[in-house]
């Protein structure tokens, strides 16, 4: 279980280290050319987006690797989550249906990291109050 959260955590960080990337350092004009939704919302709203990913992001790997304060691992990614939520519910909105798919995913993705995180330590061990004593830590 451990390296399943591992994958999906660094898999979610990279994506969002990009697009958090894109919407800060691409100008919003070429933003708004580039995706529909950026003319539906205030024009600083994507920078803070961006940021917000890009934060997420770290938050995503840089606790649980560091052991320094570990339960922002899962915040960081119930907060990425809710911004997917968001984010998918703007393109329902705007009748973009099928562009609402990649936000809910990666939104199901985040819970996935959320819940993994919460069940075990940094390290990714189940609490020892949930781990079935007949079985071995699951060490990897």
């Amino acid at each position: 279980m451990n390296r399943a959260v591992w994958s999906v955590q660094l898999l979610l960080a990279v994506l969002f280290l990009g697009a958090g990337g894109t919407k800060i350092l691409t100008p919003t004009p070429e933003l708004a050319a580039r995706f529909t939704w950026v003319v539906y919302v205030p024009s600083w709203s994507p920078k803070v987006i961006g940021v917000l990913e890009l934060a997420g992001a770290v938050g995503l790997v840089a606790p649980a690797a560091t052991g320094i304060i570990p339960a922002l691992t899962p915040a960081a990614a119930a907060g990425l989550a809710l911004t997917m939520a968001v984010a998918g519910l703007l393109h329902i909105r705007l009748g973009e249906y099928s562009q609402a798919v990649v936000p809910l995913v990666l939104l199901a993705l985040c819970f996935f990291v959320a819940h993994g995180r919460l069940r075990s330590d940094a390290l990714g061990r189940m609490a020892a109050h949930e781990r079935d004593p007949s079985e071995p830590a699951d060490n990897a």
